[in-house]
């Protein structure tokens, strides 16, 4: 019999993280691409933070790598989706 153990609070962060890059492709899919690219990157930014404040024995799912590496790579993808958002001029 297994014993069943208590979520990290990573892997809940990761859980909400999934759900709004998941929200955000669909707003993507659906139309509206600089709303969905802006909760992508906003999603991303919201893991680096999470990965950067969170300690290592309860990062959970959003250790990959050292900290400083998931963070900066978290970090930098975000912010650059949510510039191409904001940056890109719409067209007609």
């Amino acid at each position: 019999m297994s014993r069943s153990r208590p979520l990290s609070l990573g892997t809940v962060v990761y859980a909400g993280v999934l759900v709004a890059l998941a929200a955000g492709l669909v707003l993507v899919a659906a139309g509206p691409w600089r709303a969905g690219a802006g909760v992508c990157g906003g999603a991303m930014l919201m893991a680096g933070v999470a990965r950067v404040l969170i300690p290592d024995r309860m990062s959970g799912l959003l250790r990959v790598r050292r900290r400083s590496s998931d963070a900066l790579l978290l970090l930098l993808l975000g912010t650059a989706l949510v510039l191409l958002a904001i940056v890109v001029p719409p067209q007609p």
